[in-house]
């Protein structure tokens, strides 16, 4: 059995719903945080506990948009922001992010940063 997932069509950053950056790509981790409940006298766990849900995502080469150029984006005070994943039969929201970490290469008259680290609060997906 061939399991096929649908590219992605436009990925971005979108803040105060404004579209503020685009994203040539992306990788995204999204993991459970676990307590084992353990019983006294007894050799194994009797029961998992899932204390919290979160996502991590690395976007790679954000070219800010024309116009939050024009208002001063500055992607290292960035907070509160929206990454958006348009694939061909959905739309995959990342929301409340926050950057962890910003690398940056660069080359004259661009304006980007070549990765940035997000932890996002929720993630959402809808019918496109």
């Amino acid at each position: 059995m061939n399991i096929t997932f649908p590219t992605s069509s436009d990925i971005y950053l979108e803040a105060d719903g404004k579209k503020i950056a685009a994203v040539q790509s992306y990788r995204a981790v999204s993991d459970k945080t676990e307590k084992l409940i353990e019983a006294f006298g007894s050799s194994r766990p009797v029961a998992v506990l899932t204390t919290g849900l979160y996502h991590r995502l690395e976007l790679t080469r954000l070219y800010a948009t024309d116009e939050a150029i024009s208002d001063g984006i500055d992607f290292h005070t960035l907070d509160d922001f929206s990454v958006v994943i348009v694939k061909p039969d959905r739309r995959i929201v990342y929301t409340g992010c926050r950057w962890s970490g910003i690398e940056e290469n660069g080359r004259l008259g661009e304006t980007v940063a070549e990765k940035v680290r997000v932890l996002a609060a929720k993630r959402l997906e809808m019918e496109a």
